[in-house]
């Protein structure tokens, strides 16, 4: 009869893992991953990105990044499981992740002032779902960019990046200390920035003229900070003739955008 630490020892070795696979959960899981297939192709398309660290995909997933970016080295073959727990819990990975390919901020000189352009501007909006659905809502209207607080703002991995089907690697994003700052550069530089504030007088349609604009967004609960809302050139409104008190901040972002993108003489 096998002695108890005999028992013991060939328990723990049934549930024994082999060398290399991953195990259930990780120790702490990194906020520094894209998933989603349309996240992911977009970053590893992006020139402005840095090398990826990891790259973990299903055998189909593996095929399809090879025939587009070729032999990766950061590329691993991984199960749905496997991938799922480097991730936090519930992502929609759809059989793939990348980590580490760092993107590169613009610079507020980058925003050329043409005629018809336009940038989103963030007044400490941090929702990360509603942060890549206004990016996304930019890449799909033609804007020049985003401008974020830096330290009010999500990181565009993870959630937001997802939400953004793509458009993380689409728009070009500056991150700025102070924004007050910010719009007197950006109007010393010929842009007109334009508030959007629930209590304006003028609506949105009758305050844009096709002259190089900055839409400035504030939060969902507090709306544009006061010094913020000073700064601007003008504020004005989306008009909503169905009487309802708002729109979610993301829904007035593509509102927002749609109205600026049509063509003005």
């Amino acid at each position: 009869m096998a002695s108890i630490p005999e028992r013991n020892d060939a328990r723990r070795g049934r549930h024994k893992r082999p060398q290399g696979h991953f195990s259930r959960r990780p120790e702490a899981v990194a906020d520094d991953w894209i998933w989603g297939w349309h996240a992911v192709e977009a970053a590893l398309s992006n020139p402005m990105r840095g090398p990826a660290e990891l790259i973990l995909a299903t055998p189909e997933r593996l095929k399809q990044i090879e025939a587009k970016f070729g032999r990766l080295p950061a590329l691993q073959q991984a199960d749905n499981q496997q991938i799922a727990q480097r991730l936090p819990q519930g992502s929609v990975h759809q059989g793939v992740a990348v980590r580490g390919a760092a993107l590169e901020p613009a610079d507020l000189a980058d925003f050329e002032p043409k005629r018809g352009a336009v940038l989103l501007m963030l007044d400490q909006v941090t929702d990360p779902q509603n942060v890549g659905a206004m990016l996304r809502s930019a890449a799909a209207f033609g804007a020049a960019g985003m401008i974020l607080q830096d330290r009010h703002a999500p990181r565009f991995t993870g959630a937001l990046a997802k939400a953004a089907a793509g458009a993380v690697d689409r728009i070009p994003v500056a991150r700025v200390v102070n924004l007050s700052r910010a719009l007197d550069e950006l109007t010393d530089a010929g842009w007109r920035a334009v508030g959007l504030a629930g209590e304006a007088e003028r609506e949105l349609g009758q305050v844009l003229d096709g002259a190089p604009t900055v839409l400035v967004m504030g939060s969902e609960g507090e709306g544009l900070r006061r010094l913020v809302a000073e700064h601007c050139d003008e504020l004005a409104r989306i008009a909503m003739p169905g009487d309802f008190e708002s729109l979610n901040v993301s829904a007035a972002a593509a509102v927002a955008l749609y109205e600026a993108a049509r063509p003005r003489s």
